[in-house]
């Protein structure tokens, strides 16, 4: 079945909405003080990411494609697989639906931003940060993990045949990279599951809030496009 623009950007909005809420929830769960889930380890972030992408890309990914990542877009587009005309809705739609995830999470976990004095662990619920205040590192961490991400969703779902079937595949993709790769950044492997969050992050009066670190912001931007791009250009060369 043929969906028309509008459905597949309501698709896309809704599905990175959920993808947020679910996977930055994971992490308010663990980094917020008092919740049941504080300092409950890594192994429950992994988790919540992996079946936060998992999940809404099996509900959408039969009508927009479950795409919920402007870097798969734009690595898409680059590749001829996708159309340009609407690159820009897809994005704006993903953006907007990562800002409304976060949303979410702000309401049901306000009072535990109240009791919450570190300020890089409410910023962690928002978007990433290098561990190390490094961008070159952050830059690594996230063209590395994005392009691995990218190359499996493209290779696993090459064939065509069962798409809910590489979708659960793509979502235990995703739990690994976040265990595997999220020690340095977090990571966001997606330009807006990083960057719409830290907007809302800079606009919210969370008492303490601390800096949204804009110096770093452009890093989960510009890697994963970069790497999403040769992820997507290496598989089609040899594949």
């Amino acid at each position: 079945m043929h969906y028309t623009l509008l459905v597949r950007c309501v698709a896309e909005f809704i599905g990175t909405a959920i993808m947020v809420a679910l996977g930055n929830g994971s992490v308010a769960n663990v980094e917020l003080k008092g919740t049941k889930g504080f300092h409950g380890g890594w192994i429950l972030i992994g988790f919540g990411y992996g079946i936060g992408v998992m999940i809404p890309a099996m509900m959408f990914g039969p009508i927009s494609g479950g795409q919920i990542n402007p870097a798969m877009t734009l690595a898409l587009a680059f590749n001829g697989e996708f159309p340009w005309a609407e690159v820009g809705p897809y994005i704006i739609a993903q953006f907007l639906g990562a800002i409304f995830g976060q949303l979410m999470i702000v309401a049901a976990y306000k009072p535990y931003y109240n009791k919450t004095e570190n300020v890089e662990s409410i910023l962690g619920t928002f978007s990433t940060i290098d561990a190390e205040n490094s961008r070159l590192n952050g830059f690594i961490n996230e063209f590395i993990g994005t392009f691995i991400l990218v190359f499996g969703a493209v290779a696993l779902t090459s064939d065509h045949i069962d798409p809910r079937a590489d979708f659960i595949g793509l979502g235990f993709l995703v739990m690994c990279l976040v265990v595997s790769f999220g020690g340095p950044t977090g990571p966001a492997l997606n330009p807006a599951r990083d960057l719409g969050p830290r907007l809302l992050h800079a606009m919210l009066p969370l008492k303490p809030k601390g800096s949204s670190q804009w110096k770093y912001s452009w890093v989960p931007v510009v890697a994963p496009i970069l790497g999403a791009i040769c992820a997507v250009k290496l598989y089609g060369l040899f594949f």
